[in-house]
């Protein structure tokens, strides 16, 4: 089975690492171009460990590109993973690869379709995601999974420790699913279209903190758009204070909330 790798973020390459350590081969790696996304949150560079493991690598302007087609017919590449990955692959490339396209969401699909799904799991207040592995289709995340890892949340969870987890898990799962994957022993289970729900994109103002939160709520939103996304902030007056960390009571606090007070611990006043 020739396999391929996609990918320009960190949570991409520690997944190609675990392939190598666990004895796997890739038979190509395909990235972005090195003037590209260079300010893209965890943007890595695939050099050192295509010359590391003597891998092909493909560098491109987008996903859809021809020479993506070229190199994946050339490699006679039967699965090519795409991790880590914002551009949309479109028909062409996902049915090029012999046997198609793999990829990972961060919730337990057919729940949480769509974006922002580590912030909407805390906002909801959920007690559990993870992270889905499934074979991309022309949908947003509708294809076919092969497997699924649980994490747990809890209500000290943060976006910081949910995103730690989410990244492990996706090692985890290509730990756990890769020798099933080569040895074409891959169980292909449609999701579940009476679960399906999908969370919109967010944008960083919707961070805003409003005195009509009740002290959950705020709670909730200060925990789900801390580190590494943008952070609440509450407006008052002309200044605007960025939240990292707070802590809500009923009783006593700096921020007035609909039925208690939000104080915040790590902050920054802007403006």
């Amino acid at each position: 089975m020739k396999m391929a790798f996609a990918t320009c973020v960190q949570l991409g390459l520690s997944c190609i690492e675990e392939i190598y350590r666990i004895g796997g081969e890739l038979d190509l790696l395909i990235t972005l171009k090195n003037e590209k996304a260079k300010n893209k949150s965890g943007r890595v560079y695939l050099d050192e460990v295509s010359k590391r493991e003597n891998t092909p690598l493909l560098k491109i302007d987008n996903i859809n590109d021809p020479e993506v087609m070229e190199a994946l017919k050339k490699y006679k590449i039967d699965w090519l993973f795409i991790i880590g990955w914002s551009q949309i692959a479109k028909e062409e490339v996902l049915e090029t690869p012999n046997k198609g396209c793999i990829g990972m969401h961060p919730t337990l699909l057919p729940v949480g379709r769509g974006r922002a799904a580590i912030p909407w799991a805390i906002i909801k207040g959920l007690n559990k995601s993870g992270v889905t592995m499934f074979k991309l289709d022309e949908g947003v995340d509708t294809g076919e999974i092969i497997g699924q890892g649980v994490i747990e949340i809890n209500e000290n969870t943060t976006a910081t420790d949910l995103y730690k987890k989410v990244d492990d898990m996706h090692v985890e799962l290509i730990s756990k699913y890769w020798d099933d994957i080569v040895n074409n022993r891959v169980l292909l289970i449609k999701q579940d279209e009476s679960k399906a729900t999908e969370w919109p994109g967010r944008k960083p103002e919707d961070g805003e903190l409003l005195s009509s939160m009740t002290i959950d709520e705020a709670d909730k939103l200060v925990r789900a758009v801390t580190y590494p996304y943008p952070g609440a902030f509450y407006k008052d007056g002309e200044q605007v204070m960025r939240i990292w960390s707070a802590k809500v009571d009923a009783k006593k606090g700096e921020i007035k909330l609909s039925d208690g007070y939000l104080t915040p611990i790590e902050y920054e006043i802007e403006g």
